[in-house]
């Protein structure tokens, strides 16, 4: 692509466009217009969306061409989920592995990053497979990790981020013992003969390792607001340029609206307020952070939903299922009900409601997928069916009397992490219940056909990068881009391409209240547009994870790739 702005002197007429792209395969995402040649982009919006010669009227002394050479254009991308703060710090500041690599494999990166850390200093990272819950939970694995670390504490995050392998240093400075009891909601893994602590904590138990890591950070907010910056860059880089973090504490509220005041934070951004203490811990939550959310709105910034969790995940068996699963080692039969009452739940629907934000919700198993419709419905029966959206997060296990009450109650299926393909989490889920129950994982094309709002999430840093085209691929096929798992996850689900476009763009925008500024090439809609190197209608579908972003433009300005 070349931008060129031609030379001839004179004055701009006041309709110019700043910037016409030409030349190119736009797909609008519009159903009363898909395809176009050409945009105009005046002011960072779009006035113009047709034909080249429509666009000769935009055009001016000044404006400048980007010839897009029959290239593929289409709207930026939305990511309903995402943990971007933890996935910039990852990339920065942190020890990044892939789940795919074995126990003695962390083990040596661990020692390779522990000779180069300052004796004394914390080593956080991950993310390791839940397929290795069974090794972790022993203090074999423990002693191997502090042999591997010798002098620094060692917290990892799984690929649920729900649960932390820490070594006996972490657990220290943590103050856990034998002794210690449990967290609310949460487990402190432990040798069945003596009671210590192996290392493992599940669920909330994490939380007492986050808030001991952070304490060694000097200067917390400078870190946040560096990591929430490479986090927006590296989505950019990925053509997203509208995301909802889905788990927004008071920490991010501060450096995104930092960012956002100086005109550096180059992406539309959802907050989801936590209503209770959450599993990294955090210094304010509930109805005091809530009271504060309006300190933090600026353009960009959106502070518009709170945030629950119904459940933990399948893998722990943490996950509220309809069904008992596995006994577990112990030979115990193991059942889990949702975390919160339904009485609870309405509470904090109709608190939302009230002040016009919606409710995230993070559902793993399909009783708190069902307690959660029932909620939403006895609210939308006692406050009238027009209410805010509200998200089930990780609608993935879902009882199929249940599936058409999404639409019915507009309620939106929040699509992530991307792994509806057979994966380390499909593997892990499948040791804890039984393998028919367990492929019946990830229903896209029921939701779909039942008419729910779909959204296509990343839940980054779970899933190691934040790569839709990834998602998408997966999406159409069932099937795993990155190879290493044969066959196909319940592939009656795959649905076709352009759907799944809607799912990365325009339903994303709509579920995070920003359908009418962006998830469309639209006039009066922001100018966040993607140029691709490839036109996805065009390549075979096990091709689409390939698919490479040449340039990102948010508001017209471009924030990734070539002029």
């Amino acid at each position: 692509m070349t931008e060129i702005r031609p030379a001839q002197p004179g004055p701009r007429p006041a309709n110019a466009a700043d910037v016409i792209f030409e030349n190119g395969k736009v797909y609008t995402v519009d159903q009363r217009m898909p395809w176009a040649e050409t945009v105009a982009v005046k002011n960072g919006k779009i006035v113009f969306v047709g034909t080249a010669r429509g666009a000769r009227a935009w055009q001016g002394p000044q404006t400048g061409i980007v010839d897009l050479k029959g290239r593929m254009m289409m709207p930026g991308l939305g990511d309903v989920h995402n943990h971007h703060t933890r996935g910039g710090q990852l990339d920065l500041f942190e020890l990044s592995f892939q789940t795919s690599i074995s126990f003695d494999d962390i083990l040596q990166l661990v020692k390779a990053r522990a000779a180069q850390t300052p004796a004394g200093e914390w080593i956080c990272g991950g993310i390791w497979s839940s397929e290795l819950i069974a090794r972790l939970g022993t203090l074999e694995a423990k002693a191997a990790l502090d042999a591997a670390s010798p002098g620094h504490p060692v917290m990892l995050r799984d690929d649920s981020l729900h649960n932390r392998w820490v070594n006996s240093r972490a657990l220290e400075l943590m103050e856990v013992t034998a002794a210690t009891p449990d967290p609310e909601l949460g487990h402190i893994v432990r040798d069945r003969s003596s009671g210590a602590p192996v290392g493992l904590l599940l669920e909330k138990a994490s939380a007492l390792a986050e808030q001991a890591a952070v304490k060694s950070v000097n200067d917390p907010l400078q870190r946040d607001i560096a990591s929430t910056q490479r986090a927006v860059e590296i989505l950019n880089s990925y053509g997203v340029t509208a995301y909802q973090d889905a788990n927004t504490t008071l920490p991010m509220l501060k450096a995104l609206t930092d960012l956002d005041r100086r005109g550096e934070l180059n992406a539309w951004c959802v907050g989801s307020l936590p209503v209770f203490n959450t599993l990294s811990g955090t210094e304010l939550f509930g109805e005091a952070l809530i009271a504060r959310r309006e300190e933090f709105r600026t353009t960009h910034v959106r502070p518009d939903f709170i945030k629950l969790f119904m459940d933990g995940v399948p893998m722990t068996r943490t996950a509220a299922m309809l069904e008992a699963y596995k006994p577990d080692e112990a030979g115990h039969t193991v059942v889990c009900q949702s975390f919160l009452r339904l009485p609870d739940v309405v509470h904090w629907i109709v608190r939302a409601e009230t002040l016009g934000l919606g409710v995230k919700v993070h559902c793993a198993g399909d009783a708190a997928v069902r307690d959660i419709l029932d909620a939403v419905e006895i609210v939308r029966r006692l406050r009238g069916p027009g209410g805010p959206m509200h998200h089930i997060a990780h609608a993935s296990f879902i009882d199929p009397v249940d599936i058409p009450r999404f639409g019915e109650l507009n309620v939106v299926a929040d699509l992530c992490p991307a792994i509806w393909f057979p994966c380390a989490i499909t593997v892990a889920n499948k040791a804890v219940m039984d393998e028919q129950r367990a492929e019946r994982y990830w229903p896209n094309r029921d939701l779909h056909a039942a008419g729910a709002l779909m959204a296509g999430g990343s839940d980054w840093p779970v899933i190691g990068l934040p790569d839709p085209w990834f998602g998408l691929e997966g999406m159409v096929t069932r099937r795993n881009p990155k190879g290493g798992y044969s066959g196909a996850l319940w592939p009656e689900q795959a649905i076709d391409l352009a759907t799944a476009i809607e799912i990365y763009t325009r339903n994303p925008a709509k579920a995070m209240g920003l359908g009418h500024l962006t998830g469309t090439i639209e006039v009066g809609k922001s100018a966040d547009l993607i140029v691709l190197e490839r036109n996805l209608f065009e390549v075979e579908p096990d091709r689409l994870s390939a698919t490479k972003v040449l340039a990102t433009y948010f508001e017209g300005r471009r924030v990734h790739g070539e002029a």
